[in-house]
């Protein structure tokens, strides 16, 4: 087991985030809590705008909870920290865009992991299971997540018999943004990043804010709260100078240069 279980790099407004518990990049409470504090700061840091979350080795992207902690006193009910399980799940306020890389087995909790960031590109070795059903527990968060991301007798499948789902149908139904080769993920989520890196931050934070407060509102509900700037994202970007930006950019045929002000 290495001293540190998560570690972190920096190139600009982009932070990579990479989980290493070898074997199985298992998450006990104490690693929860961390990675919480972790995505914590990257929400709060105004020079960040965008995160990867990765992991370390190429069998496993994530086991999910770590058991063996579990048998060794980590209760399943226990503090995760400030972001819930993996530091994302119930991380308020998270309105910057985060990256998954899925490399290898993504199963369990790793799959909700995975459900808790924006984009999801994954390597041809990957693979995905809720193979709680097996364990007599209930995958709580993908119960939740899953039915809203895929067909709903597809999420019930997956959920109900813990099958196994490669990369090629995970993307045919949408949870992948990109399949791609193995030695091309680190490149391709970096390329990613970069993209988002360079674009309108205050933006990325309405749009985040937006989904996250229409997910159970009805059209016209959450349409009124945005029109009435009522969403403090929102509000914010159209008093900003970004937005002002924007409008002369594209009137000055150039690109625009966003301050996040």
């Amino acid at each position: 087991m290495t001293e540190t279980p998560i570690r972190t790099r920096r190139e600009g407004a982009i932070l990579e985030v990479t989980l290493d518990r070898p074997k199985a990049n298992a998450i006990d409470l104490k690693t929860s809590v961390l990675m919480g504090e972790v995505f914590r700061d990257f929400r709060d840091d105004a020079d960040l705008r965008v995160a990867i979350l990765r992991a370390a080795g190429d069998k496993f992207f994530c086991a999910g909870w770590d058991l063996k902690a579990a048998a060794d006193g980590d209760a399943v009910d226990g503090d995760y920290g400030v972001g819930g399980f993996g530091g994302l799940q119930e991380l308020p306020d998270m309105n910057k865009p985060v990256i998954c890389a899925v490399n290898g087995i993504c199963c369990g909790g790793g799959f909700e992991l995975a459900l808790s960031c924006d984009l999801i590109v994954a390597s041809e070795t990957a693979s995905f299971a809720l193979p709680e059903i097996r364990s007599g527990t209930v995958a709580d968060a993908a119960s939740i997540k899953l039915p809203k991301r895929i067909p709903y007798h597809v999420a019930m499948d997956l959920l109900l018999t813990g099958r196994w789902m490669d990369a090629d149908e995970a993307a045919r139904l949408g949870l992948l943004r990109e399949v791609v080769a193995p030695e091309k993920l680190d490149d391709t989520i970096w390329e990613l990043a970069r993209l988002l890196a360079g674009g309108p931050p205050l933006v990325y934070a309405a749009i985040k804010e937006v989904v996250r407060e229409a997910e159970d509102a009805k059209f016209q509900d959450a349409l009124q709260r945005i029109t009435s700037r009522s969403l403090p994202t929102v509000d914010r970007l159209y008093a900003s100078e970004d937005q002002l930006e924007g409008a002369r950019a594209f009137s000055e045929k150039r690109d625009p240069v966003w301050k996040g002000r």
